[in-house]
């Protein structure tokens, strides 16, 4: 039995190396699990289920095909594609989870998440989450034509990379504070998530016990995975 874990693909037209990767994978690794999970990011982009990208459409029947022959997979939004709603989840068989999300792994107490809300020093930007996860904003937004919401959402591309520059490393990672509250908060032993792109396995010292924090990376470069078995889980790299 294995469970698999990714996030942060970034998947868009301009990167065809990453989407054929992640295809490949979905043909292979992901074929042979119990279970695939997806902790956001899937998607570089997302301004609606209503988008008929050829480049999202490919991804989607990927997606299909591989529930259809009997594998779950379990979607959770990230900071690109937070706008993904029930007719993606329709169209691709996919199970969209809230986040935060508590599973049992093996025997072992685990909560999954991007990772987002956990950066809590970039202030600006969690005011920003709170705004865009409202979902009377969401219907505010899509209510407007798609060419719209496009250009919304590269311009709000633009204004996050100069964000990013500007921004020291520290602030862009998580909170460490933070990061003990919910894991004490769901009483787990495992805090898996991904979001700041730097794949790592931490130990998190809680004062009367020890958990774990593990970060899956992004696919820029190579994959990035997160297999779970009876064995526990090991943080992976596919070489692209």
């Amino acid at each position: 039995m294995t469970t698999l874990f990714v996030s942060d693909l970034h998947l868009e037209a301009e990167r065809p190396d990453i989407a054929d990767q992640f295809l490949k994978f979905l043909q292979t690794d992901a074929s042979e699990a119990d279970d695939l999970y997806i902790l956001g990011d899937l998607f570089e982009v997302w301004v609606g289920d209503d988008d008929a990208n050829a480049h999202y459409v490919t991804i989607k029947r990927a997606l299909r095909k591989l529930v259809d022959s009997g594998i779950p997979v379990f979607f959770m939004h990230g900071n690109r594609d937070f706008m993904i709603g029930q007719k993606f989840a329709n169209e691709t068989g996919v199970r969209i989870l809230e986040d935060p999300h508590k599973v049992l792994m093996y025997g072992q107490h685990a909560l999954l998440s991007h990772g987002d809300a956990l950066c809590t020093d970039d202030v600006q930007y969690q005011r920003i989450r709170k705004m865009t996860r409202d979902p009377d904003w969401q219907a505010t937004i899509l209510a407007r034509p798609l060419k719209d919401r496009l250009r919304m959402a590269e311009e709000a591309r633009r204004q996050s990379l100069e964000q990013t520059i500007n921004l020291s490393m520290e602030i862009m990672d998580v909170n460490q504070d933070a990061v003990k509250k919910i894991i004490q908060s769901y009483k787990v032993d495992i805090l898996l998530h991904g979001h700041t792109h730097r794949p790592a396995i931490h130990d998190v010292d809680l004062g009367s016990r020890k958990a774990k924090r593990i970060v899956l990376g992004d696919w820029y470069t190579q994959g990035s995975l997160v297999r779970w078995d009876t064995r526990g889980p090991q943080l992976e790299e596919i070489p692209r």
